[in-house]
């Protein structure tokens, strides 16, 4: 395997090589004796001259495509509304052999469309000098239209034989990639990974209103639909509507959109059954290609393979802010460019475009000490950060227990109550990637400009695994669109495997919904012994302040009561008197179920109870989550008032305020009316309204107290400094 160092010497391009090494060779005949085995060929592709109009405003917006025995191994940047672009981009790609050519393509880029071809061309790799700069320039041609002048294409090329490397380097193209936990499997071959990784050209808004006359499947004359969306690798999967032919679903789900996808997106309707396989209800889709860009499309979509129409709202708009580079391209320490990111998040944009919330920058720099997950005692990592449904990677480095990244990815932020997930993967030849580590950083703790050394943890992130991550985060956002956003339902991931029964999972649940039950029954309890009078004092302020309360109440007063109660505790946090304890039950219930999820794997021949629950898995599934849901609800709220999360406590401040004053200047009739009013009209003056509940929205950014535990930064080791180290090595 070809060590990184090595490669980076050789290569002297850091960021090309980091991102851009691909392999190639793909013939199947025997490597002649004079042949070395791998040839190293460092490609800049200069500009094009005189290109192809493509576009109606006599213009094209062209990249360009390398390939080699009919794989694609180098893709250049867009220059849009340019027939003279200049790209300077570096590549460096490994071949096999030298029989197959360099096969250069240029294209026209189009939003949402098949992208124009404009020309092609081949490098006769045998017709090369080893080791000498060449200049080379191309003729680009049309097979179809040989007499067009499609303009030329200016590269420099050196090529080098890598004599006595190992051909394993190839295994970068048919590696599959798996993250595996308890709740959730994934595969994925490392190309379709590598395919995620580019960056994508547009958002795909789907709206899901409703179903008509769909067919019934079950005895009842009725069926319990869902529907599943599929976009290349995206998936998702609505609600289940229960007893109905005419469902009102009001989902929405956003795609990405990649230039390399057909543009085709799948919809398959099924109807739900419990103990049994889920029937299927028909088919249909939706062509994008034919649909124009930031624009909203009303579409009634006949089912195939069955009876019905189903309902959409389909919006193409433009890509956000998304990108990796290297080290040395910082958007932020360019001080043009962030003074444009400040004020485009400024308070004076709040009503331009709500769903930009932020902006987020993200540089992974390095891992030290991390698992050895090979044989040889190291490691191949990578690393992949997520936002919501945005997924991003670094580079392998190979044969390193301490990898140096040194990338920077960034991001557009739609909820400022998101999480951030870094994950480290050990890639392994011929099998499933090895998980090394994670850490889970919501949005609002992160101190911006601070390069921190994080403690990566396992699956469940409940606690510490070998390893820490060096991460240096940037968060700008504008405060308003973020609680204006805190207000409409969450962004759904990728649709997931479903939970499995655990035995664990499901006391956690029930003990975490019974300390939220006894919060109730004790606060009953208090009240009663009031009335039995079992402590006079405690009684006789208890009648007072009763007295005092309904004589004296006014709606407003509700409101106010929970102001002060939000007030009181945040006094006692900033005196020193916190009263937010760490919640070691829960943290404790995590522990033991990791623990017996390891037991799981390790023995699976144990029969007993949970063989016996597993006859009844979906039931116990749902009742499952339904306890989860529960005992969350509880959780939120007191994690609401306990300021786990000051920027929702301070919201829920000035809601209460503004509640408070409406309620106490305004008559309820009047209230209540506006209310009523609303409620009748809503459907009126939008039909395809998607709808919400604000409180419960509000309510599902707070943290549970399983979340708390998860996203807690754990303390690093104070021995993984790298500046103690090397103070030990001197000395």
């Amino acid at each position: 395997m070809l060590d990184s160092c090595k490669l980076k010497s050789a290569c002297n391009l850091p960021f090309i090589c980091n991102k851009k090494i691909n392999t190639a060779g793909t013939s199947n005949a025997e490597v002649p004796l004079a042949d070395p085995g791998m040839y190293q060929l460092d490609i800049t592709l200069r500009r094009g001259q005189s290109l192809a109009a493509r576009d109606r405003g006599g213009t094209s917006d062209p990249y360009v495509k390398f390939k080699i025995g009919g794989k694609e191994v180098f893709r250049s940047k867009i220059i849009h509304k340019n027939l003279n672009p200049v790209w300077e981009e570096k590549a460096c790609i490994l071949v096999d052999h030298l029989r197959e050519p360099l096969y250069i393509k240029v294209f026209d880029y189009d939003f949402g469309l098949q992208d124009d071809f404009m020309g092609s061309a081949f490098l006769d790799l045998t017709q090369l000098e080893l080791n000498r700069p060449t200049d080379v320039t191309l003729t680009l041609k049309d097979p179809h239209y040989p007499d067009h002048d499609l303009g030329i294409i200016l590269l420099s090329v050196i090529l080098t034989p890598k004599e006595g490397e190992s051909r394993d380097v190839t295994m970068l193209m048919r590696k599959s990639w798996k993250r595996s936990s308890k709740f959730q499997t994934q595969s994925l071959r490392l190309s379709d990974l590598h395919r995620k990784s580019h960056l994508w050209r547009g958002i795909v808004s789907i709206t899901l209103i409703e179903g008509r006359d769909l067919k019934a499947m079950d005895s009842n004359g009725l069926s319990d639909p869902y529907v599943k969306f599929r976009l290349g690798h995206q998936k998702y999967k609505s609600k289940i509507m229960p007893k109905t032919l005419n469902p009102q679903w009001r989902e929405q789900f956003d795609f990405h959109l990649y230039e390399e996808r057909g543009g085709i997106i799948d919809i398959t309707a099924w109807d739900k059954d419990a103990g049994k396989r889920d029937d299927f209800i028909g088919r249909c889709q939706v062509d994008l290609s034919a649909l124009s860009r930031e624009q909203t499309h009303k579409l009634e979509l006949q089912l195939e393979e069955g009876e019905g129409h189903l309902v959409l709202l389909v919006t193409l708009t433009a890509s956000a802010t998304v990108s990796i580079s290297d080290l040395s391209v910082n958007s932020l320490e360019d001080q043009k460019e962030r003074e444009e990111i400040l004020k485009r998040y400024s308070p004076l944009r709040i009503f331009h475009n709500l769903k930009d919330v932020g902006f987020l920058q993200v540089k992974v720099i390095r891992a030290e000490g991390l698992m050895a997950a090979d044989v040889t005692g190291k490691s191949d990592p990578f690393c992949v950060v997520e936002l919501n449904n945005d997924r991003l990677l670094t580079h392998t480095v190979y044969k390193n227990l301490n990898p140096e990244w040194n990338k920077v990815f960034t991001f557009n932020i739609k909820d400022i109550h998101s999480v951030l997930e870094v994950t480290v993967y050990d890639e392994d030849r011929d099998r499933s990637a090895d998980f090394l580590g994670k850490v889970a950083i919501p949005l609002l703790s992160i101190q911006n400009g601070e390069q921190k050394a994080y403690v990566l943890k396992n699956k469940q992130l409940t606690g510490p695994t070998k390893g820490v991550i060096y991460l240096e985060i940037d968060v700008i956002f504008n405060a308003v669109k973020a609680s204006l956003r805190t207000l409409i339902p969450k962004e759904q991931k990728y649709i997931e495997e479903e939970n499995r029964l655990s035995k664990q999972l499901l006391l956690r649940n029930f003990i975490r919904m019974k300390r939220c039950v006894m919060v109730l029954v004790n606060a009953a309890y208090y009240v009663n012994s009031c009335f039995d009078w079992d402590s006079p004092p405690r009684s006789l302020a208890a009648f007072v302040l009763f007295l005092f309360v309904v004589w004296n109440f006014e709606l407003y007063m509700i409101p106010l009561v929970l102001l002060l109660l939000l007030t009181w505790n945040y006094f006692l946090i900033i005196s020193g008197k916190d009263n937010r304890q760490r919640d070691t039950v829960v943290e404790d219930m995590l522990e033991d179920e990791e623990e017996e999820d390891d037991k799981d794997d390790k023995d699976s021949e144990k029969k007993g109870f949970i063989n016996k629950i597993y006859a009844i898995q979906e039931v116990c599934v749902s009742v499952q989550n339904i306890l989860d849901e529960v005992a969350s609800f509880g959780e939120r709220i007191k994690n609401t008032f306990n300021w786990t999360v000051p920027f929702l406590s301070w919201l829920a401040i000035v809601a209460l305020c503004v509640f408070t004053v409406i309620l106490y200047c305004i008559p309820l009739r009047y209230i209540v009316l506006v209310w009523g009013i609303n409620k009748f009209t809503k459907k009126l003056r939008s039909p395809y309204a998607i709808d919400n509940n604000e409180l419960l929205d509000f309510l599902s950014r707070v943290p549970s107290d399983v979340q708390v535990v998860q996203y807690q930064e754990l303390k690093p080791d104070p021995s993984h400094s790298p500046y103690k180290r090397k103070k030990n090595n001197l000395g």
